[in-house]
C-alpha cells in the first residue's frame, strides 16, 4: 500500500499512558493512494515509538462500504528495503507486482512481499468486494538483507484454539503452539486473535520480543491498560507472558519482534539509510528506472503513482529510541 502523499515526517498522534509499562498509542487518520485515496488509521510510526521489533508501519482500515468509498485502488508504486504484509478481515484485494507475482488476498490469508533493492506493485479491491476491512503492515529489512530479491509469499493461516475462549490465526511466527511458514529476515510475530466475552488470557511469549496489540473491534485490556478502537498498546522486552482480558469480546492483531536498533530514513514508500539515498530512490522512480521494474496485469487507467515532492529540509532519520513509559 502506498504511504500518504504529504510530508511523511509528520508524527502520528498523542500517546496515552494507561498502565505501568504499557504505552498506548492513539491513531491518526491519513489518506492513501493518490486521487482515489482511502482513509486509514495509523499508529506506527509514532513520535514515541518508531518500531515494534522490525514492524515499522501499522495502518488499520475499515470496515468500509466499498459502494460508498470506492474501496482500495492504489496504482503501481515503489518500495525499497522493506517487506509489506497485507491481512484482511473482510473483502478481497488483487495484487500485481514487478516480480511477476499475482495474488488475490482473502480474509485469513497473508501476502508478504519483499521489496529488497526495489519493487513496484498495485493493490485493488475486487469487484465483488462489498466491505473492505483489514491491516497493512511494513517490516524494515536490516542492513544485511535490504537488497534481497523480489519475492511474494502467500499463506492461508488455519484457525487455532489458542486458549480458553481464545481463537486466532498466526500468520507470521509462532504463538501458543500455532506456527506460520512465512519467512522473515528478523524474528517476528503477527496473529489475528478473537477473544470471547469474558475471556481472561495469559499467553506465553518470547521474552526477547517487544509486543504490540492493535484493537480492531470490541474491548480489550493489555496488562490492565484499556484500549480504544484502533489504538496500539506496546510493551518492551522482558515479559515471558502477556495478560489480556475482554468483557464483551474483541478482535485484535498481536505483533512482536526482537528490538530493531538500526537507524533508517523512512519517507513515502522508501526506506533508506540517509536522505541522499532516499532522494536517489525517488529520482529513479520518477525516471522509470529498472530498479523497480514494470507491473503487468494492472488495468486502472493510470500507469503509476507519482512520487510527492521532497520536503525543503533534509529527511530525518529514525531509531527505535526507548518509548516514554510510565515509571
Amino acid at each position: 500500500m502506498s504511504n500518504e502523499e504529504r510530508d511523511p515526517q509528520e508524527v502520528v498522534g498523542e500517546p496515552m499512558h494507561d498502565a505501568k509499562d504499557v504505552l498506548v498509542l492513539a491513531p491518526r487518520e491519513v489518506p492513501l493512494g493518490g486521487p482515489r485515496a482511502m482513509t486509514v488509521r495509523r499508529t506506527l510510526p509514532h513520535r514515541d515509538r518508531s518500531f515494534v521489533g522490525a514492524w515499522c508501519f501499522v495502518d488499520h482500515y475499515g470496515p468500509d462500504d466499498v459502494a460508498a468509498t470506492g474501496g482500495m485502488h492504489v496504482p503501481p508504486h515503489p518500495h525499497t528495503a522493506l517487506q509489506t504484509v497485507t491481512w484482511l478481515f473482510e473483502g478481497q484485494v488483487e495484487h500485481h507486482d514487478s516480480g511477476g507475482y499475482h495474488a488475490i488476498v482473502r480474509p485469513g490469508e497473508v501476502n508478504l512481499m519483499t521489496a529488497g533493492q526495489g519493487i513496484a506493485h498495485s493493490e485493488v479491491s475486487t469487484e465483488d468486494t462489498q466491505r473492505l476491512h483489514g491491516v497493512q503492515l511494513w517490516v524494515v529489512l536490516p542492513e544485511a538483507d535490504r537488497d534481497l530479491p523480489r519475492r511474494l509469499q502467500h499463506f492461508a493461516a488455519p484457525e487455532s484454539a489458542l486458549g480458553e475462549g481464545v481463537h486466532g490465526r498466526v500468520f507470521v511466527g509462532s504463538l501458543a503452539g500455532a506456527d506460520s511458514p512465512i519467512e522473515t529476515a528478523t524474528p517476528l510475530l503477527a496473529a489475528e486473535i478473537r477473544l470471547e466475552p469474558g475471556a481472561d488470557w495469559q499467553v506465553e511469549v518470547d521474552p526477547g520480543f517487544e509486543h504490540a496489540v492493535l484493537l480492531d473491534d470490541g474491548d480489550v485490556t493489555l496488562e490492565g491498560a484499556a484500549l480504544e478502537s484502533g489504538a496500539l498498546a506496546v510493551t518492551d522486552p522482558g515479559r515471558a507472558s502477556l495478560h489480556l482480558t475482554s468483557e464483551q469480546g474483541a478482535r485484535i492483531v498481536l505483533l512482536g519482534g526482537e528490538p530493531y536498533d538500526e537507524e533508517i530514513v523512512m519517507w513515502w514508500n522508501f526506506i533508506g539509510r540517509n536522505h541522499d539515498e532516499v532522494a536517489a530512490y525517488r529520482a529513479e522512480w520518477e525516471a522509470g528506472s529498472d530498479r523497480f521494474g514494470d507491473v503487468q496485469g494492472y488495468d486502472g487507467g493510470r500507469d503509476r503513482l507519482p512520487a510527492p515532492a521532497l520536503p525543503n529540509g533534509p529527511l530525518r532519520s529514525r531509531r527505535r529510541e526507548g518509548p516514554t513509559l510510565v515509571e
